[in-house]
């Protein structure tokens, strides 16, 4: 299911990911996007979301310091994007903290052709209407299953739902998708979810359409380069230089090598 030559394509093609995203995040997101060989694009005034999102290779929605004016950017942006057909991310970073947040979420999914959701737990939930206990941005926890939860939701939106903790989830609404890469240390930087969003953002725009394998390409080959940074670090601050260097170095066979990667059963 991890699509070796989707790596090759990127670095080859280097596309260009139009980010809306958060200040605490944005030089992180678009050095991690640098690093493993895309373009960053880092735009989020009104009067020029819409022609740069038609000119990018995809778009990535990310709610996390929010405001009115971002909102009414990433509508204009996202409707573009949809009109071009660009592959378009929403990181729902904290949806169920506030009420604001959940309602722009659910506009976000409703007015929009959305390509992924990248979340965790806590997210899906929220935007889901299920059981879990979840404090601002952090995941949370509860009974919910996770695989399922993710699968009902993709079948409602149309859209890939890949949510991260210590077991990822993808699924396409069909078919639901186990991967168990990572580093604990991953948890302990802000931003290393909202640059995965990123860098599935990335791979997106070199898919072709096939967003489901890319989907999952994305959060293996992420989840093997935190590997590979939590190895050589010793906590949460060199772990974010190292995990930049791991993005720029990684190869197919280091991916493949550590990819665990199976079809989740569900009862």
């Amino acid at each position: 299911m991890l699509k070796s030559g989707l790596l090759k394509k990127l670095r080859e093609e280097k596309p260009l990911v139009h980010c809306i995203t958060n200040m605490v995040v944005a030089n992180f997101q678009a050095n991690g996007l640098l690093a493993i060989g895309a373009s960053p694009l880092m735009a989020d005034a009104l009067e020029e979301t819409p022609e740069m999102a038609a000119a990018s290779s995809s778009l990535v929605l990310n709610i996390g310091t929010l405001h009115a004016s971002t909102v009414e950017s990433m509508l204009a942006a996202g409707k573009s994007a949809n009109q071009a057909g660009i592959p378009v991310v929403l990181d729902p970073v904290g949806a169920g903290a506030t009420a604001f947040r959940k309602s722009v979420v659910k506009q976000l999914l409703n007015e929009l052709d959305i390509t992924l959701i990248r979340c965790n737990a806590g997210e899906l939930a929220a935007i889901a209407g299920a059981e879990w206990r979840a404090r601002g941005v952090d995941a949370g926890e509860g009974d919910m299953n996770i695989g399922e939860t993710a699968k009902k939701t993709a079948k409602k939106y149309g859209s890939i739902v890949a949510v991260t903790g210590e077991k990822d989830y993808v699924s396409d609404g069909k078919t639901v998708v186990a991967i168990q890469n990572g580093h604990p240390f991953m948890p302990s930087v802000t931003g290393s979810g909202c640059l995965l969003s990123g860098v599935a953002g990335a791979f997106l725009g070199v898919a072709n359409g096939d967003s489901f394998v890319a989907a999952i390409t994305s959060l293996s080959i992420y989840g093997a380069a935190g590997e590979l940074a939590g190895a050589a670090s010793e906590g949460p601050g060199d772990f974010t230089v190292n995990l930049l260097n791991a993005l720029h170095h990684i190869t197919v066979d280091e991916a493949l090598l550590r990819a665990k990667i199976y079809e989740e059963v569900l009862s």
